[in-house]
């Protein structure tokens, strides 16, 4: 019989923001932000404003914007989100615990919105306009599900090491909301919600068994939903029912993925149509580097290859930079994730240690999986490259991590503190993630 060390909430939202009274000190920092985190940010801020603008020919002449107009507006994008790190970084993560229920559930909200009323990009609802903002709310969606599991993860710790049941339900079931909610809108999307809110189950300390159980449900759960769509595709077809948008996207998966398991011709002797010609640009792009680049600005396909900006801004960075610079974009995420990892691992207690490591897959995973469709890993899908492809929802939402992850850097205390300094840490959080720390890392 299992034992929780804590006793999970049956309202999160409402427990959440019953916090105790604490004096000021202590909630002082006990040190200062991580400089690593810090550098990782300058270096992606910049190389983001040197290879947007290099990327941006294409829309600059479709758009008549003038030649500085797209890297002015994202380097006010740039700007908001570094104002969101600075308030961020000064605020203790304790205090995170009142906004992290409203903030999941004004995604659900957004979510729901755009399902029903939103743009259709590619096929699909994405997106809404919010003054001058397009809102993709499928960015918000992701971050808040690792907010929420590490919420849940730390609540439900087991002395002596794992996860209650009801702890994994309630994680198992968030995950499965939220991906029944982005499944619509792309599979990728649902798949990359799935690799962060696991990966976040393992470091949590869930059993294998409990594992087992979560990925047999959800295969079933999505292996319907695929039987599903596929059924209702082909019975539009044999009716001819006329819905382009809806009907076109029930089939993309399957082309995307019989493009990527291609006839067993090379990739270079493939003619370029409208259906590869992306694809086949981007590995145009990343061979016109000639391993050593053609230099910043100097790229030949930023304006010839769709979406260069976003979905493929890789491409160019390798085009640009050469294998060199790709791979140093490459290791900056990965020294990120090794970075929260590190600070994760020296947490007293469980939730800052769960909320730095959650943050920090949502990032990096984007960014692998961007890279991974880029050259050609993973079947094409449009993915973001974090703080580096232009986009508003996806700026925002990674600087949004970036500060949650330097307020853990700053407040949290590390294990082999003083013993006053722990102690003040329980003190300033509610008792229900009070647990200690769980992560072996």
């Amino acid at each position: 019989m299992e034992e929780p060390a804590i006793t999970p909430t049956a309202s999160m939202a409402a427990k959440s923001t019953i916090l105790p009274d604490v004096e000021a000190s202590k909630l002082a920092p006990v040190a200062k932000g991580d400089k690593h985190l810090w550098g990782i940010y300058i270096f992606l801020c910049f190389i983001s404003v040197i290879e947007l603008y290099s990327a941006s020919s294409r829309e600059v002449t479709s758009a008549g914007m003038g030649v500085y107009g797209t890297i002015i507006r994202h380097a006010s994008m740039l700007f908001a989100g570094f104002g969101l790190i600075y308030l961020l970084q000064r605020t203790h993560y304790r205090k995170l615990l009142l906004w992290i229920p409203i903030f999941a559930i004004l995604s659900v909200v957004m979510m729901l919105y755009t399902t029903f009323w939103g743009e259709y990009i590619n096929g699909a609802r994405r997106s809404f306009r919010l003054v001058f903002i397009s809102i993709q709310p499928s960015e918000f969606l992701k971050l808040s599900a690792a907010a929420v599991v590490a919420l849940i993860m730390s609540q439900c710790q087991i002395k002596g090491g794992g996860v209650t049941r009801k702890g994994v339900s309630w994680a198992a079931g968030i995950i499965l909301l939220f991906g029944g909610m982005l499944a619509p809108q792309g599979l990728t999307n649902t798949i990359l919600l799935m690799c962060i809110s696991f990966s976040m189950m393992i470091i949590g300390g869930i059993g294998v068994k409990k594992l087992m159980v979560v990925l047999f449900v959800y295969g079933a759960f999505f292996g319907g939903y695929l039987i599903f769509t596929n059924l209702r595709h082909t019975s539009a077809e044999q009716t001819e029912q006329v819905d382009a948008p809806r009907s076109a996207r029930q089939g993309t998966w399957q082309k995307r993925i019989s493009n990527y398991i291609g006839t067993g011709q090379p990739k270079y002797e493939e003619e370029i149509n409208s259906e590869n010609r992306q694809e086949m640009l981007g590995y145009i792009a990343q061979a016109n580097s000639g391993g050593i680049g053609v230099g910043p600005g100097n790229s030949r396909e930023t304006s010839r290859l769709p979406l260069a900006f976003t979905d493929y801004i890789y491409s160019i960075i390798v085009e640009e930079l050469g294998l060199a610079g790709g791979l140093f974009v490459l290791i900056l995420y990965l020294w990120l994730l090794a970075r929260a990892s590190a600070i994760a691992s020296r947490c007293s207690r469980a939730f800052p240690a769960l909320l730095v490591i959650g943050m920090a897959l949502t990032i990096v995973f984007q960014a692998l999986f961007h890279i991974c469709i880029v050259t050609g890993v993973i079947p094409v899908s449009g993915q973001p490259l974090p703080l580096i492809s232009k986009g508003g929802s996806s700026i925002l939402v990674t600087s949004v991590a970036f500060g949650i992850m330097l307020s853990v850097s700053r407040f949290a205390v590390r294990t082999g503190s003083k013993k006053k300094d722990i102690k003040n840490e329980i003190e300033v959080l509610p008792e229900e993630i009070r647990a200690e720390n769980p992560t072996q890392l």
